[in-house]
């Protein structure tokens, strides 16, 4: 599969990356370190930074949106007034893990089986795992952001697909699947630091994590496949997911590391975010 990310450098407190044709500089606070090819930096098209707000310089040489497969799924770009893309790349790895996992599971277990994908922003997850052919749920309190996944299902082909597109508050959500009955052989949940649910519920990391992974487990099928908890937040490290992942599990394996942004063998792996997973058997 072809791959149009690549971290090209990082230093100084920025990151430069090329999506497709395009690329482009943005902040990145971790990368504390200097440059590894300066040269490199005058090639970007635009530039995000948030010094005095948040502000892009260049924006107008990029098109309003443009495709990339990122991780063998084709994903819509564009770029927005918070300097986000409409992709972390820094998941694409687990993508492909889930692509991989759930095709081998379903050849294993011989049935359908179910993924539930929880703050789902734009959608790579969800989409690889449909590649696999899993039955999908794919839910976001952003209305914005789920037509913007779904968009992307259409890029890849995936528009007849069986996925149930929610707008939702995520705990809301799971108590309603809970009382229903319906159960998911395969969760990810990328819970936001702070975020607001359809109807401006509060979210917060701290105080509702737990509350979120309760609910999770309680729509576990009874022979599940795996559980996958990523993380932007500070001071939620790769060891600190996995503890929570822990508490539920006592058999199973539970893996857990950081999310890296990657590129060619001259720029310097990039960390941004941490994941931790528990897998059954």
């Amino acid at each position: 599969m072809n791959d149009g990310y690549e971290l090209l450098d990082s230093g100084n407190g920025k990151k430069l990356e090329r999506f497709g044709e395009v690329v482009l500089e943005r902040p990145c606070s971790q990368a504390v370190w200097a440059p590894q090819s300066p040269s490199l930096w005058d090639s970007a098209r635009a530039r995000f930074d948030r010094v005095g707000g948040h502000n892009w310089d260049g924006r107008h040489k990029l098109k309003e949106s443009w495709n990339v497969e990122i991780g063998g799924v084709v994903m819509k770009l564009s770029a927005t007034d918070f300097g986000h893309l409409g992709v972390f790349p820094e998941t694409r790895q687990l993508w492909k893990w889930i692509r991989t996992t759930l095709t081998t599971e379903k050849t294993k277990k011989n049935r359908e089986l179910k993924f539930l994908n929880l703050f789902a922003y734009s959608g790579g997850a969800t989409l690889a795992a449909a590649q696999a052919g899993a039955h999908c749920c794919h839910l976001d309190a952003s209305k914005g952001m789920v037509e913007w996944a779904r968009e992307n299902a259409k890029l890849n082909h995936l528009q007849d697909a069986p996925i149930r597109w929610i707008v939702d508050d995520v705990i809301k959500f799971l108590r309603r699947e809970v009382k229903r009955g319906h159960q998911y052989d395969a969760v990810l949940l990328d819970p936001p630091s702070f975020g607001r649910g359809k109807k401006g519920e509060l979210y917060k990391i701290e105080e509702s994590l737990i509350t979120t992974l309760d609910l999770v487990y309680q729509v576990l099928a009874d022979d599940p496949s795996f559980v996958v908890l990523t993380s932007h937040t500070p001071g939620f490290s790769p060891i600190v997911l996995s503890n929570l992942l822990r508490q539920y599990n006592a058999e199973g394996t539970v893996e857990c590391g950081e999310m890296l942004l990657t590129g060619s063998t001259a720029s310097m792996e990039l960390p941004n975010g941490n994941w931790a997973r528990w897998i059954n058997g």
